[in-house]
């Protein structure tokens, strides 16, 4: 862990050179002071020795003045090395985040990923600027605090140096303590950014439910965990300080007791001992760097831990060593005899699914709710992987391809969709970000979106909101489409793009949608006929298998499970319409 932190600094090793440069110089000036003092009262006071005194007055001014101008270079740029480091490793960890799996986006909460971002990220950056300083600051400053001490007189320096060891004892055992502590509240502020995440975007469904109650009671929960893990933590904190400080005084009263016994034997000069006891203003500051630095140690270390938590999960799925890129060629999809099941899950998902489309044909896949046809489409881009059968695009297998390249040729609109937080040009470009004014103008037009865009004083450049919130489903819905209008893939999956929508919006969007369509292979996942009825074929699931295809027609006069579906709703029974058709769509 320590060689995966040390290489943070590498990149900033000259901001580091100067931050360390500056603490150790100000470090071996702090050492002068006892030292010029004493001088003073033992030989140029006595003598009057007036040029001598004045100079070393001015000499010891100077040294204040230099102190303070390499404070505020190790204050400044010590923090930007903190900054730069937190913003390396934020920047790693969200790039990581980025290559992980669907399966771990599965399990994890948006408010637990967010708090190691912020703020383990910045608990690390603290120790990260304070902890070597802290550390180099108080090695130099005791040794050489030390080493003059001993020149003065060794009996006392060793009297002096009883309550070191006790500290350290102290600070290991009080450590490992704290930092199981500090981790503890990592966990909960992780909790209350979940909770709070979770109530905010749910804010709707919480007023219409009249629900606030419960929310309130939720973040009690949370924030008592939180206040309860604080609250112990707090407490061993005490105990350390405590003890700690005990122990610092004594320096104080080692040095002083011991010094009037040497006094008394006559082993030591009265102002051999006032040096010592300025000696000890000297140590105890680092001796309190080295007090919080294991305070602050704990706490970083806690934080880095959990950031390598995520640094080290690997994806589920990987581009292979030998990955190609995909070169679509028409679009023809191949789905050969898979069987797919989720992480930890002991039932099969899919079973044993064969099925093929010709480039630019739309085939459906239609069958009641938990079939397995989410599940099926969600295969085909590989966003998880099968773990038995293959599936392949323009003879080509999805696992043997470069997973950026395969994704670059499917374009998904799904029943939720996601707009982010900007205008509706930036969601619309999302689909190809180098596309020009033109491309992104006959986007808008094929999915409809224009009339509705020259109604809105600011057009394109519209604020969405957070998800889209200050659109209707419907707007949203074609904005979707227009983004991937705008990708132009080799394939479409069209999962539920319908289902949550009114008539007339439907309308518009089916329209939009049929034109996406046309020359590309197309994958519709819908409960509604008047969609389904109008593939060229349809594929009928039950519990993870595929149990019947054909048109609409065949199916329907097959008179089997497919018929059933339409009969009971689940297929929003439609057949007035599909008679009224007269069978000429299909």
């Amino acid at each position: 862990m320590l060689r995966q932190f040390i290489r943070y600094y590498i990149p900033h090793r000259r901001l580091f050179a100067l931050d360390m440069s500056c603490a150790v110089t100000a470090s071996f000036l702090s050492i002068l002071f006892p030292f010029l003092t004493r001088t003073l009262i033992s030989e140029y006071l006595p003598s009057g020795n007036i040029r001598r005194i004045i100079i070393t007055l001015a000499f010891m001014l100077g040294i204040y003045a230099t102190q303070s101008f390499l404070t505020y270079i190790r204050v400044k740029w010590g923090h930007v090395l903190g900054v730069r480091m937190e913003a390396d490793m934020r920047r790693d960890l969200f790039g990581h985040i980025q290559k992980l799996s669907f399966s771990y986006f599965d399990q994890v909460k948006t408010g637990h990923l967010m708090s190691r971002i912020s703020n383990d990220l910045n608990v690390i950056s603290e120790m990260a600027h304070h902890a070597p300083e802290d550390l180099i600051i108080s090695i130099i400053v005791l040794i050489m605090a030390y080493a003059v001490m001993f020149v003065f007189n060794t009996s006392l320096a060793m009297i002096s140096l009883i309550p070191m060891p006790f500290m350290a004892l102290w600070g290991i055992y009080m450590g490992s303590r704290m930092r199981k502590g500090f981790r503890q509240v990592r966990k909960e502020i992780a909790e209350i950014n979940s909770t709070v995440e979770n109530s905010v975007q749910g804010i709707r469904e919480v007023k219409s439910f009249g629900n606030e109650k419960l929310e309130k009671a939720r973040f009690h929960n949370s924030n008592d965990s939180f206040r309860i893990a604080k609250e112990v933590m707090y407490g061993r904190m005490a105990v350390f300080h405590s003890f700690m400080g005990f122990l610092r005084e004594t320096y104080y009263f080692c040095v002083i007791a011991g010094g009037v016994i040497l006094i008394f034997k006559g082993r030591l000069e009265l102002v051999d001992l006032l040096a010592f006891i300025l000696y000890v203003g000297i140590i105890l500051p680092p001796i309190d760097r080295l007090i919080n630095f294991t305070e602050q140690l704990q706490q970083g270390i806690s934080s880095f831990e959990r950031f390598i938590e995520i640094m080290e999960l690997h994806p589920d799925i990987e581009d292979g060593e030998n990955a190609v890129e995909f070169i679509a060629g028409g679009g023809e999809l191949s789905i050969n005899n898979i069987s797919f099941k989720y992480d930890k899950s002991p039932d099969w998902i899919l079973k044993d699914i064969s099925l093929r489309i010709k480039g630019g044909r739309t085939i459906a896949i239609a069958g009641e709710s938990g079939a397995g046809k989410s599940t099926l489409a969600a295969l085909i881009p590989r966003f998880y992987d099968i773990q038995q059968g293959g599936i392949e695009i323009d003879g080509q297998d999805i696992r043997g391809v470069q997973q950026r390249s395969l994704r670059k040729a499917i374009g998904i609109v799904q029943q939720n969709v996601f707009l982010f937080d900007g205008t509706i040009r930036e969601n619309i470009i999302y689909g190809k970000p180098d596309a020009v004014d033109d491309e992104l103008n006959a986007a808008v037009e094929m999915a409809n979106l224009g009339s509705f865009i020259n109604t809105l004083p600011e057009g394109l450049d519209t604020q969405v909101g957070e998800r889209g919130i200050r659109l209707s489903g419907g707007q949203k819905q074609r904005i979707s489409i227009a983004r991937v209008f705008l990708k132009n893939p080799e394939i479409l999956i069209l999962d539920e793009a319908t289902s949550s929508l009114d008539n007339e919006s439907e309308a518009l969007i089916q329209e939009a949608l049929w034109q996406l369509c046309e020359n590309r292979t197309t994958i519709i996942i819908a409960h509604r006929l008047s969609t389904i009825m109008r593939a060229d074929k349809i594929f009928v699931m039950r519990n993870g298998k595929i149990v019947e295809e054909g048109t609409h027609g065949e199916l329907l006069s097959l008179g089997g499970y497919y018929k059933d579906l339409a009969d009971k709703g689940t297929l929003e029974a439609e057949n007035a319409e599909y008679n009224q058709s007269e069978q000429g769509e299909i």
